[in-house]
């Protein structure tokens, strides 16, 4: 599995506890918190997580809204079979 897959699923997973369906949303800034230093620390990992986060945004697991002057998003609700099984399939990685 590629870095990118394990970063999304970590920020899937992050999301799920508390969970962030639909209504309940957080910032983009906080699903960076979520992620190891060693992957924020470079340009690389920045631009790996921002792709990831677009991905998950265009494949419609995440809702993305301007909030507060900032982007915010939440799990998609019509999603969730997949999102859990994509989450549950998760072996390892960061």
């Amino acid at each position: 599995m590629n870095e990118k897959e394990d970063v999304k699923k970590r920020m899937i997973r992050d999301m799920l506890t508390p969970p962030r369906w639909g209504g309940r949303h957080t910032e983009v800034k906080n699903l960076r918190k979520s992620l190891p230093s060693h992957i924020l620390s470079t340009k690389q990992g920045q631009k790996l997580v921002d792709e990831a986060i677009k991905e998950l945004i265009n494949d419609g697991w995440l809702f993305a809204k301007k909030s507060t002057g900032e982007i915010h998003v939440s799990l998609n609700p019509r999603m969730k079979k997949e999102i859990m099984e994509y989450v549950n399939s998760y072996s390892g990685g960061l």
